[in-house]
């Protein structure tokens, strides 16, 4: 299991900002630190399946003592920002993914959209905890 270090910064008007070192272009954001870290483990397995759909190498997940060493921004992020390290864990699928149609009610479909910007990986959570192979912390 890979698991890609996460920067939570706080804003007490903007919520949670996510941001992770080791994939640039990746960001996410929450209301509160569970919205936050629930968005961040989806966005990391969205990320990381584009990259895969479009050809490109997937960065292997650096410690924290590397991303000190090595990252460029981590000496402003250390002296301008108060924030978390949160190690995100990317969980190997042990299957290939494979498009379906479904129906879902309207008003089912709104509240999946209303908390997630993924639908499939929501769907797919949600099927996994039914199932009890829960995927996610809790």
């Amino acid at each position: 299991m890979k698991k890609y270090i996460a920067l939570f910064e706080y804003d007490e008007n903007e919520g949670y900002g996510v941001i992770f070192p080791d994939l640039p272009g990746l960001a996410s954001a929450g209301d509160d630190y569970d919205d936050a870290y629930r968005m961040a483990h989806e966005g990391l397995a969205f990320h990381l399946e584009g990259m895969e759909a479009d050809g490109y190498d997937i960065p292997e997940p650096r410690t924290l003592e590397q991303i000190k060493r090595e990252w460029e921004d981590w000496a402003e992020w250390e002296s301008n920002y108060k924030f978390l390290v949160v190690p995100i864990a990317l969980l190997p699928s042990s299957e290939k993914s494979v498009r379906v149609n479904v129906m879902l009610p309207e008003g089912i479909l709104q509240r999946i959209d209303a908390v997630s910007k993924n639908r499939s990986a929501f769907l797919a959570n949600a099927a996994a905890r039914l199932l009890n192979d829960d995927p996610l912390p809790r």
